[in-house]
């Protein structure tokens, strides 16, 4: 099937969306098979899932052994469909072997992909189009194409501008808007957000990084100078203690570790900010409180009271949130695969703080105070009416 490997050839790469065999020539054979890519630690791979009977088993192939596999599985099935941004085609296989493919160019793919409801694909930045910021940040090659090892990081940056593309009606057009990205490392999104609103959108825009680490901030702060980016600027600074600001329309925290979200989360809502989005980490501060004689079987095993934890973690974070007049949502924001930290809490300010406290029932429960509940109640605003 000479045909049917150059096809493979063209279409088994990073803007595949995934591939479905189908139509099985004996009964015993799996009912499909379906294929996409991934990138597991900077490696493509693509992830065939096999539904044989009532069950799924899943295999990580790298490139070369897929289109292998799949050519030995067109010897047992009589279709193969591809939809890919470069195109989309069908392959149907004859009793003797013989291979008939049509194609179709990558607008029909897309139509096809929407009204099929899978994965969003519109990336809000055009992998096509070369952007400075992510050509020195090693996620576009000088030529202005994704490097297959960042990926990843690509489908990251859209994503999180997807979350900011919701929220854009909260945000005031006729003035300013003050933007705090807390722990932004090498800022990556920092620069995402500032390109997004202010060149794409044309927002006013006042955003600031701030990070612990000298080298990175002096860093973003050389790349935003030589961009000519006005209004982005980044400073070296503890989350907990910075005052350069009085009033923020949004807050951003990203990975902030453990505590140092709570006191980002604090510092949001005491300047009354309109959005928040954050991207937890680390929790460890209710894995060595929480304790509860009826979850004591469950809890005694380490891995699910990290988890348990951490859950109970954000969730408590949510419901101050909402106790201080927030709008939540608990978001997955990348997938499984490729980090477990994937909860974003997007937090828009909807009226007054309402001062309902029943989520201190659960952390009476559990015996736990999380952070953010011992610095708001230090204002004497966190405590049940």
């Amino acid at each position: 099937m000479k045909e049917l490997q150059q096809l493979l050839d063209k279409y088994f790469n990073e803007q595949l969306i995934h591939a479905v065999i189908s139509s099985p020539r004996s009964r015993g054979a799996a009912a499909k098979i379906t294929i996409r890519p991934v990138l597991i630690k900077g490696r493509l791979i693509f992830q065939a899932a096999i539904y044989q009977e009532k069950k799924v088993f899943h295999r990580n192939l790298p490139n070369e052994e897929a289109e292998k596999e799949v050519l030995e599985w067109m010897g047992r099935y009589r279709q193969l469909e591809i939809s890919s941004w470069l195109g989309h085609a069908i392959v149907l296989v004859s009793k003797k072997g013989k291979a008939h493919i049509k194609e179709k160019p990558c607008d029909a793919c897309v139509k096809e992909a929407d009204l099929s409801h899978n994965r969003k694909k519109n990336y809000i930045l055009d992998p096509g189009k070369k952007v400075g910021f992510l050509v020195d940040l090693g996620v576009q090659s000088k030529e202005g194409k994704i490097i297959k090892a960042k990926y990843d990081k690509f489908r990251q940056i859209n994503r999180f501008l997807e979350f900011i593309e919701d929220i854009l009606p909260q945000l005031p057009k006729d003035r300013e808007v003050t933007i705090l990205d807390f722990g932004c490392g090498k800022s990556y999104l920092t620069f995402a957000m500032y390109h997004y609103l202010k060149e794409l959108k044309g927002y006013q825009v006042h955003i600031i990084g701030l990070d612990l680490k000298e080298d990175v901030i002096a860093e973003c702060s050389r790349l935003a100078g030589e961009y000519g980016y006005e209004g982005l600027d980044f400073y070296v600074g503890d989350i907990a203690g910075y005052k350069g600001v009085e009033q923020v329309d949004m807050v951003v925290t990203l990975h902030a570790c453990d505590t140092a979200t709570d006191y980002a989360l604090d510092k949001a809502i005491n300047w009354g900010a309109k959005v928040i989005l954050s991207v937890p980490c680390c929790q460890h501060e209710l894995n060595q409180q929480i304790e509860n004689e009826l979850l004591a079987p469950m809890l005694k095993y380490g891995l699910i009271k990290e988890r348990v934890a951490s859950l109970v973690t954000d969730a408590l974070r949510a419901q101050i949130l909402e106790n201080k007049g927030y709008q939540v949502q608990i978001l997955e924001f990348i997938d499984m695969e490729h980090t477990p930290k994937n909860i974003l809490i997007r937090a828009v300010k909807k009226g007054t703080a309402t001062g309902s406290g029943g989520y201190r029932k659960v952390m009476e429960f559990l015996h736990v105070t999380p952070m953010l509940a011992v610095l708001q109640d230090g204002k004497g605003e966190g405590r049940d009416a």
